[in-house]
């Protein structure tokens, strides 16, 4: 570098040294705080469910500390900022009353959302039902939590409503899902003998009569899948082989 080039780049330096130090330590703990997450997650790969729920907040939450910790390292080289930070912590209480009023709504769903991970009436992947909505435990975040609905779509559920709501869980014991399928039959055909058939059909653990209306009887086909992930094939094999059967017997209805 030449000898003229020096007072140039020290006045740029004196002039916008603070910010360029800043943007550096911000992009430093935005990296660090990936990289941390990144190898978190590949240490406890392969954990139980219920260790997974735990981990995938405590991971979220390492992540922002690690930001505002940088983000504060940041603004801390500001001597304009320095000072503010003085006067703020004067009037903590008051200022504290104002933020705290202000995001009390995001402060009660990442409360909850603590709650929830960690008491867990859910799970990442548990089936579940939630105001008429029935589907997969997807993710659970500090504020809110995903659950996948069978055609793909979610419903993103604030935490503290779903803490303080009545959720239906059906795998919060057993990861087993009881799957039915329903078929009509003739009302004059040989109920007996259409059960006998649909015990027969592969995966197919009991079936029964479900109903009985003037256009024909409801028979239901019942098994277990293995998982929730499990559930959605076997209830389309049991229906396509359910309906072969059937049909081949003469014992389908046409409604």
């Amino acid at each position: 570098m030449a000898a003229a080039d020096l007072p140039i780049a020290e006045s740029f330096w004196s002039s916008h040294g603070h910010e360029v130090s800043a943007g550096i330590t911000i992009a430093a703990a935005i990296a660090a705080a990936y990289a941390v997450d990144r190898g978190l997650r590949a240490r406890t790969a392969g954990v139980s469910v219920e260790t997974d729920t735990r981990l995938r907040l405590i991971r979220r939450l390492i992540f922002v500390a690690i930001v505002v910790v940088g983000v504060a390292l940041a603004l801390a080289q500001f001597a304009s900022i320095k000072r503010a930070a003085t006067g703020v912590l004067a009037s903590s209480a008051v200022l504290g009353l104002v933020v705290g009023f202000a995001a009390r709504q995001t402060l009660a769903n990442a409360i909850a959302g603590t709650l929830i991970a960690f008491t867990q009436p859910i799970r990442i992947g548990d089936l579940v039902t939630f105001e008429e909505a029935t589907g997969t435990v997807e993710d659970i975040r500090l504020t809110y939590t995903f659950i996948r609905k069978g055609d793909g779509s979610r419903v993103i559920v604030p935490n503290e409503r779903l803490a303080s709501s009545s959720i239906q869980n059906f795998t919060i014991i057993d990861p087993r899902v009881h799957v039915e399928v329903a078929l009509y039959v003739a009302s004059d055909a040989d109920t007996t003998r259409a059960l006998a058939v649909l015990r027969e059909v592969e995966g197919v653990e009991d079936a029964e009569v479900g109903e009985v209306v003037a256009e024909g009887v409801k028979l239901v086909a019942s098994a277990w899948a293995a998982d929730v992930d499990e559930r959605g094939a076997l209830a389309a094999r049991i229906r396509a082989g359910s309906l072969e059967r059937l049909r081949n017997e003469g014992l389908l209805s046409s409604l």
